[in-house]
């Protein structure tokens, strides 16, 4: 293929994602006697367009998912999206609104049809975003959590946890949205500390004599008040206990009730209730077989049992109650109080407490199955591990879920009640007799269906699923920290209820995407970035590597436009390194011409030896999720070792006359290169399938090209002594040539005494390189060499080089740098005597890394030696 002089990922990326669909390369093997690797994707809601955190989110399962196909797995990346119900129906709403028009005035029937409509045109929207950024999804696989299947595995989830006792309908208080006017589950209130007011009221006694103080935040939900409570071991009111007072304004008698709730040290020790508008009022409710007075209708407006507040805004209610309490005499004072108040994840409304009839799903025996499999063999990983933690804390603390919503777009609750007699028929089909019964119109908590994905999207509940009994349970799931609660705690519990098995192996948590001052992105702050506008400018690779590498698991990320342009040019980096290569390895040079075993130069022993030490390192970071380690070594082989070091030395034998050391770096270059766009295949799978294609290859494709595995015989560790003497000369030569400005084009006389004969006689047999990368105008390698007093010298591991520039170099400067130099060297030998003569460092560290710190204490010691005895020599 052709490549141009410089990378256009735009012409790289163009038309190369329909041909891997037209060609079915993300479909899973037909070879069964493969291991299964399986993500289903964490559904974009069809809401909108994907942003940022979804592109992190899906470039992660993209990368896991082309690594294991390339390690020979049977691999399913299954894509979805979820109908999101509250959203989208907020969505659907507001577009009819903007035409003058509401849900009610078209039925649910019609609005059921623009509902759907929208969900098709924001699916194309996402697919077309799933194309750009490159996901490997097999699309005739794709599922929706409206679709025909996922609604049979909801409705026997429900039917079942209705038989086995585990959902019931009840009135409870639940959190009510007045804006949307739903019920909402506990995980989709955002509290926030907000400055209200602790206002106190005097409630008189029945009998006229005195009255009792009560302090409340919410006085409007007075007004819903059944009785005062005390604690029965309050010195204080015991003797007022089945005594009853008056509830101001709306003089209702109130009895006084004792119960343990009540915490003397808090307020003024006594309480009052309101069973419709507190949860924790409503259980003392239970106890004492108080009346429940809902004062509120769904809008957040008082209703009849409010009296003359009838008809207000509860808001209102309370300003205007508070005023008519200060003229009664009645309010004893108002206090600043800072407290937590709840509001809507969706619409933002201050969420009210409301007594409500609604559909519960009993969590304590499926949290206790969750918690009790984590202690097993069968426990799912999470990764980090501390998020294991905030996953049994959520258990061990968890409250009934509220799983009813006054919505059109969703899942209708499969119950029907009859039409004379009340009774309540859950079913996956409807009665029979069906004319006498009318379904239940509220419909399930989006996250309840969302709960199935792992194995309603595999065939179940048909068990005998081909793609079920295969691809579950799943491998991996790749998501955010933050909903943990609302979605992969449900999965797990909804896994292990009705498959007996967890619903995936590991979970891997990132953070947020983060503008790049810290502040969380928003439209408000105007600080979005759009991911498909980040690659029409760098491409989707350089997106996905920085995404990719940016950051450690669990981990929030920092957008940097500067950092995806950082990418570009490492992308370009490579780009060069592979024309340069690919020119020289020539037209005629085939895959099966590679053979690394004959004779190699240094340089070629020493890269695949690094070749060999980074497929090990990539691929163990790899199955640890370590992708920011995996992104710096790649970034240190490919830019610093194989494009700096390599490609440059590599030109010495392509510039000669031996035909024999061609053939070798025309080997080297093209199974090297072949390696590294394997390694970086899933994280940039365009420009790497591109450069492949223009290499020397075998198959089709790179996608179906197997994983690097590490060739021991290709291992040389002399080769990295050898190679790191040359490296360490040629910087200390151009260092020394910058600092008395004298060019590399220049010839200098350089002299190279050797530590010793094994270290000359290295020297000696790579002198090609020496002379290539230095330019000496004479070139002297000995033991032992009288050095000139007017010299610059470097002591390097193994050697002094000794450059003698007479009338360059001024003593007394020479004289500050080694000084410096020697400061270094001491400083190095400090910290490793520190670590070396820490007794708890010495008894626990692995022997290998006891082992690295004495050998660079060696090191360090031999280099410090030698500066100190050329100062001592230019001081002499």
């Amino acid at each position: 293929m052709e490549m141009e002089s410089k990378y256009n990922p735009k012409k790289v990326e163009e038309g190369r994602y329909q041909k891997w669909l037209d060609n079915d390369y993300f479909k899973p093997s037909e070879d069964k006697d493969k291991e299964t690797y399986t993500i289903v994707i964490p559904p974009p809601n069809v809401t909108g367009k994907l942003h940022l955190g979804h592109a992190w989110d899906t470039t992660l399962q993209d990368i896991l998912t082309r690594m294991k196909r390339m390690q020979g797995y049977d691999t399913l990346y299954l894509p979805g999206m979820d109908h999101a119900g509250i959203a989208t129906q907020a969505k659907v709403e507001a577009r009819l609104n903007e035409q003058g028009i509401t849900r009610h005035d078209i039925g649910r029937e019609k609005f059921l049809e623009h509902a759907w409509n929208w969900k098709e045109e924001y699916a194309d929207f996402i697919r077309a975003q799933w194309a750009k950024l490159g996901l490997g999804l097999d699309y005739s696989r794709e599922r929706f959590t409206l679709d025909e299947g996922l609604s049979q595995a909801v409705k026997k989830v429900f039917v079942d946890m209705y038989n086995k006792g585990l959902i019931y309908r009840g009135e409870r208080i639940i959190n009510w949205d007045p804006q949307t006017k739903t019920a909402i589950s506990d995980i989709e209130v955002i509290h926030e500390d907000i400055t209200g007011h602790f206002y106190h009221i005097e409630y008189p006694f029945s009998n006229g004599e005195g009255s009792i103080e009560i302090a409340t935040t919410r006085p409007e939900t007075m007004l819903g008040d059944t009785a005062i409570v005390v604690n029965p071991d309050d010195e204080r009111y015991k003797n007022l206990i089945g005594k009853t007072v008056m509830l101001p304004i709306i003089e209702r008698e109130l009895p006084i009730i004792a119960d343990d709730y009540v915490d003397m040290e808090f307020g003024s020790g006594a309480m009052k209730v309101t069973p419709a508008h507190d949860p924790n009022d409503f259980e003392i409710g239970e106890r004492h077989q108080l009346e429940k007075i809902n004062v509120m209708n769904e809008d957040g407006t008082m209703n009849e049992f409010a009296g003359k507040y009838a008809g207000l805004d509860r808001f209102e209610c309370r300003k205007q109650l508070v005023e008519d309490l200060k003229n009664s005499g009645e309010l004893v004072k108002i206090e600043e109080h800072v407290h937590s108040v709840g509001h809507s994840e969706r619409s933002g409304a201050v969420v009210e407490p409301y007594l409500s009839t609604q559909w519960f799903v009993k969590m304590e025996p499926l949290a206790k199955q969750a918690l009790a499999n984590q202690e097993t063999d069968n426990r799912i990983n999470f990764v980090p591990d501390r998020f294991e933690g905030t996953f049994n804390r959520w258990m061990e603390n968890i409250r009934d879920w509220t799983i009813s919503r006054q919505l059109w777009w969703g899942h209708q609750i499969p119950a029907w009640y009859h039409n004379e007699t009340g009774e309540i028929y859950v079913g996956e089909e409807p009665p029979s007799d069906s004319a006498n019964w009318t379904q239940d119109e509220d419909v399930l908590d989006t996250w309840f269906s969302s709960a199935l994905w792992p194995f309603s999207t595999l065939g179940w509940p048909d068990e005998n699923s081909e793609d079920f009994k295969r691809y579950y349970p799943t491998n991996s799931l790749v998501t955010g920290y933050d909903i943990i609660f609302f979605w992969v705690s449900r999965m797990i519990f909804q896994g292990l209820e009705f498959t007996d098995q967890k619903p995936f192996n590991d979970v891997l948590l990132h953070g947020l995407v983060r503008a790049e001052d810290g502040r969380k992105m928003s439209k408000s702050l105007g600080n979005g970035v759009d991911p498909m506008d980040v690659i029409e400018e760098y491409g989707a690779d350089s997106l996905r590597y920085f995404l990719a590498t940016g950051s450690s698991p669990g981990h929030d990320l920092r957008y940097s436009t500067e950092k995806v342009e950082a990418v570009w040019n490492f992308i370009n980096k490579i780009w060069n390194a592979s024309r340069f290569s690919i020119m020289n390895i020539g037209d005629k040079f085939k895959y099966e011409n590679i053979n690394l075993s004959g004779e190699k130069s240094v340089a070629d022993e020493w890269i695949l030896t690094r070749l060999n030490e980074t497929i090990a390192n990539v691929t163990e970071l790899s199955d640890k999720y370590e992708f920011g380690e995996v992104g710096r070594a790649l970034y240190n082989f490919i830019w610093d070792e194989f494009c700096d070091w390599y490609i440059e030395m590599s030109k010495i034998p392509m510039n000669g006359d031996d035909e024999d050391k061609k053939q070798m770096t025309r080997s080297v270059l093209a199974y090297t290169l072949d390696q590294i766009m394997r390694m970086l295949h899933p994280f940039m799978p365009f420009v790497t399938e591109h450069i492949w294609q223009s290499l020397p290859h075998e198959g089709e494709t790179i996608i179906q090209a197997s994983w690097p595995e590490v060739r021991p015989e290709l291992s040389n560790e002399n080769s990295k002594v050898s190679m790191q003497l040359l490296v360490e000369i040629i910087k200390s030569v151009r260092q020394a040539r910058r600092e008395v400005n004298t060019p590399m084009s220049k010839e200098v006389p350089i002299h190279i005494e050797a530590k010793d004969e094994e270290v000359k006689s290295q020297l000696l047999n790579n002198k090609d390189y020496l002379t290539r990368f230095c330019n000496p105008s004479e070139l002297i390698i000995e033991t032992k060499i009288d050095i000139p007093e007017k010299a610059m010298t470097e002591v390097v591991f193994g050697a002094t080089v000794i450059l003698p520039l007479e009338g360059l170099i001024d003593m007394d400067k020479e004289i500050e740098r080694l000084e410096q130099e020697l400061n270094k060297w001491q400083k190095e030998l400090d910290r490793v005597n520190k670590k070396l003569s820490n007794e708890k460092f010495v008894s626990k560290a692995p022997e290998k890394i006891i082992n690295e710190e004495k050998e660079k204490k060696k090191t360090y010691q031999e280099r410090y030696d030698g500066v100190l005895t050329r100062i001592e020599q230019l001081k002499g």
